[in-house]
């Protein structure tokens, strides 16, 4: 069997939605988050990093160390997977991230695709769309790290690359692959360093992954025409998956990071059944103290029902916390507690994990030391369920701050048992 396609997602959440899909679509695809991890068989393989508010040397770096494990494990493609909104600021990593894989391969154009149609993200005419407005007037432009106040694509990433980006629109891709193939080589020819794919609507999704699959090319994209385009490499080298593994037993915590109204409308669904307890990232106890607190106050709550533990706030406390550690450091600050709150839970006995936030669960996954785990498919909560091996395995849920109805945290809890 051949490794068809190595993947590095720029966060955990989307390394394991990828994989959810790939993995009810009958192809395994095991998810590291170490380059060092073992990898078993598999024609696609994803790594889950932090690199989407890293730094842009650190995040390179880390692209570099899974690009180099997925070399050595004889994978023959790269991709390199971004959020459907494509969260970045102008100084972000997407661009470089192109670059640098582009780079390694020899070969140009990259191929780019943002949106997710089934989730009301699209990209029409290179501008992005998220639920039905412009991303820069909707919800989006009041992320605290990425807020995308500039909806043309085309435009925004080309502040981040030297090389000169071509748009491959709508009209192009309705008539076919082998139409849209000869536009790239035109766009090749005049010196385009990439290529940016409309997301109308899942028909250019499932051209644009035709050609990918029939090109040699880079791919730097979004969930849907990752999936697609693995799906395919994936289907070209059959083999048997290896039975999904059943949840842990044990008892639940949830641990929650994000900000914004939709994780505090599904904290307040899961506080009407179950303990929830709100850290102060102002707390002049500092973070040890959080840490000792939150372990405490959680320790005889063990086994005897779930609970919750967040640092989520209302925008007038964000704003305080950002004032006072800045828009990174509150963010990394919430991160550093909660992931140190995991250790002492899991050292305490705990053996499941509902995670809300993709930074957050990167904090998590890291300071838990999980190398790798093994996604479950796509069920009535979507993706993001997800089992650890090792010396001490684990049951995790690790969802983006922003998606799901208002009681999805009662309902992954609920899920472990099933």
């Amino acid at each position: 069997m051949q490794r068809a396609l190595g993947i590095v997602a720029d966060d955990f959440t989307g390394a394991l939605m990828v994989a959810g899909y790939l993995e009810g679509a009958g192809i395994q695809c095991p998810v590291l988050f170490s380059p060092d991890a073992e990898i078993p068989p598999s024609a696609v393989v994803i790594a889950g990093t932090r690199a989407r508010t890293m730094p842009v040397s650190e995040a390179l770096a880390e692209l570099g160390r899974f690009a180099n494990a997925f070399a050595r494990a004889g994978c023959t493609r790269l991709a390199y997977k971004a959020c459907a909104t494509f969260d970045s600021t102008e100084d972000g990593n997407i661009g470089p991230a192109a670059d640098y894989l582009a780079d390694r391969a020899g070969v140009r154009p990259v191929l780019m695709s943002a949106g997710f149609p089934r989730f009301s993200t699209t990209v029409h005419q290179g501008y992005m769309f998220y639920r039905g407005r412009l991303v820069s007037e909707s919800i989006k432009r009041f992320d605290p790290l990425t807020p995308m106040s500039d909806p043309d694509l085309v435009r925004f990433l080309g502040r981040q690359t030297p090389h000169p980006i071509a748009l491959l629109n709508h009209a192009t891709l309705r008539n076919g692959p082998e139409a849209t193939i000869g536009a790239i080589e035109a766009f090749a020819a005049e010196g385009a360093g990439h290529v940016f794919f409309d997301t109308t609507d899942d028909g250019d999704v499932e051209v644009a992954a035709d050609v990918a699959a029939a090109m040699t090319r880079v791919v730097v994209a979004s969930d849907p025409l990752v999936i697609a385009y693995a799906t395919r490499l994936g289907r070209a080298e059959p083999m048997e998956p290896a039975p999904w593994p059943q949840h842990i037993d044990g008892p639940a915590a949830v641990l929650a990071g994000s900000v914004g109204p939709v994780i505090l409308a599904q904290l307040a669904a899961f506080s009407a059944h179950y303990p929830v307890l709100t850290l102060d990232l102002l707390d002049p106890s500092g973070e040890e103290g959080l840490v000792s607190s939150a372990l405490d106050w959680a320790f005889g709550r063990i086994g005897a029902e779930p609970f919750a533990i967040s640092t989520a706030a209302e925008p007038e406390e964000v704003a305080a916390a950002q004032a006072a550690f800045g828009a990174i450091g509150a963010a990394r600050r919430a991160e550093r507690i909660l992931g140190a709150v995991a250790k002492g839970l899991r050292d305490r006995g705990v053996r499941r994990f509902v995670v809300a936030g993709g930074e957050t669960s990167g904090a998590v996954v890291h300071a838990l030391d999980i190398p790798a785990v093994r996604a479950l498919p796509e069920g009535p909560l979507g993706t993001g369920f997800c089992v650890s091996s090792g010396p001490i395995p684990l049951s995790l849920y690790l969802k983006p701050g922003k998606l799901g109805a208002d009681d999805i945290l009662l309902r992954a809890v609920e899920a472990m048992d099933l």
